[in-house]
């Protein structure tokens, strides 16, 4: 998979209040950038706890649950659109279908 606006996530974590999310938020990167998932069942069955949300979106728990990861997949294309990064209370306040952060 290509990772488009990875620098969403970059600016994320570079944030002091929000350094413990950088490894898990690169571990994810690096799992996508390998990945070559298909369909929302095959991303699911690598990420047991991510919910499938709709409009080819996926939410994955970061950090033991405390951020969330909102990604658009085009399969076909095998590119990963980062949507939306933020707390668990952040995340709370947004549509996960329809949010566009980058």
């Amino acid at each position: 998979m290509r990772v488009i606006a990875v620098s969403t996530l970059k600016r994320f974590w570079e944030s002091p209040e929000r350094r413990d999310c950088e490894e898990p938020l690169k571990t994810w990167y690096s799992e996508a950038c390998r990945a070559d998932w298909k369909s929302p069942a095959e991303i699911k069955a690598q990420f047991g706890n991510a919910s499938i949300v709709g409009n080819n979106r996926i939410v994955f728990n970061i950090a033991g649950n405390k951020y969330r990861l909102i990604v658009a997949f085009a399969y076909r294309m095998q590119v990963a659109y980062i949507k939306f990064v933020g707390t668990h209370a952040e995340y709370d306040k947004v549509d996960a279908a329809t949010v566009d952060q980058s």
